[in-house]
């Protein structure tokens, strides 16, 4: 199933479920798909846009449109507090007195990463350097995703969510999905008696997240993608509404895709480190990405890069495929044996 071109928004999924489209302007990706859930005595929301103005004329239009505006909504939930799911978030509060909830992980960045990034830009540039980047290139990536910040119109949650909780909404009945790996608490809500699943970021129909090691997110995010995406094997479900491009229904095939994607972009790595050993930035530079090579890309989407390098690269060492040490501050990894 593909993008439809001819598919009005609000667009009805069934009733009572209806899939916004709310534009992301000068990125990549176009948009991002919201759901609007009828309740009993109010709406819910699942996740907003950006915060600019043709995000929010473009929400606000389609909320008319279905009827229900922002007087009608009673809850906010948010998949993961990337400036796309959560920006508006503190106007749709504003306008409407919605419950925001979110997961706890999610709700733990929200000071550091969108009203006092001060430490954390401290914290970025070491990092950076750790990792192989050079003195004179470290100043343009740490502070590559401030301008995000005017995107975002933070809010705390009023409840918070750790996944395996149930919400009733009207006729449906949804279970929360922790679904770490793109962000600490991305969050999935499966309605396991009607047969579909909100996949927010997690999975979508043809590309795949940035799944990225960076200071907010340690330990082993790619082996934490993995594991969720396995996790959902198991369910019996007839449609898949993520939060980007277009709904889709073979669930399974997916999943399949995404792991194989991931399995040769491990042997990638592999490959760009070859007999020698290299950094997470030395990596970056080699390995192919889809939209162009290392040295086009703008500082933000360099990070990218090399935070998306790194998980891969710390899931080898984990796995044991690869060994690191670290050598005069920088992180270096190697293939076992190769001295």
């Amino acid at each position: 199933m593909t993008a439809d071109a001819e598919t009005t928004y609000p667009h009805q999924i069934m009733d009572g479920l209806y899939q916004l489209r709310v534009p992301i302007p000068n990125n990549p990706l176009g948009w991002v798909l919201p759901y609007l859930i009828e309740g009993k005595d109010g709406w819910t929301l699942v996740d907003s846009g950006w915060n600019v103005p043709e995000a929010f004329d473009a929400l606000e239009q389609q909320l008319n449109d279905a009827g229900v505006g922002f007087s009608k909504l009673k809850t906010l939930l948010v998949t993961h507090i990337h400036p796309d799911h959560y920006g508006l978030a503190g106007q749709v509060k504003e306008r409407s007195g919605a419950t925001v909830i979110i997961h706890q992980r999610e709700r733990d960045l929200i000071r550091s990463r969108y009203r006092n990034p001060e430490q954390l830009l401290s914290t970025m540039g070491e990092w950076l350097q750790t990792h192989g980047v050079p003195k004179e290139f470290t100043d343009d990536l740490k502070t590559s995703a401030m301008p995000v910040r005017a995107f975002v119109d933070p809010v705390d949650p009023d409840e918070v969510v750790w996944g395996g909780e149930k919400i009733e909404i009207g006729r449906f009945e949804f279970e929360v999905w922790w679904t770490p790996g793109h962000s600490p608490g991305h969050i999935c809500f499966l309605e396991r008696g009607k047969k579909f699943v909100l996949t927010g970021d997690h999975v979508l129909p043809t590309i795949t997240p940035n799944i990225s090691l960076h200071p907010q997110q340690q330990g082993n995010p790619l082996g934490d993608y993995i594991a969720s995406l396995k996790r959902l094997e198991e369910l019996d479900v007839e449609q898949v509404l993520p939060a980007h491009e277009f709904k889709f229904t073979d669930l399974r095939k997916r999943l399949r895709e995404i792991e194989q994607h991931h399995e040769e972009r491990l042997a990638e790595m592999m490959a760009a480190i070859g007999r020698g050993q290299a950094t997470g930035y030395d990596v970056a530079r080699k390995v192919k990405w889809v939209t162009g090579t290392f040295d086009s890309f703008t500082p933000w989407m360099q990070r990218a890069a090399i935070g998306e390098t790194l998980a891969h690269l710390d899931y080898l060492v984990i796995e044991g495929t690869l060994g690191k040490f670290v050598h005069e501050g920088v992180q270096y990894y190697k293939k076992p044996g190769n001295d």
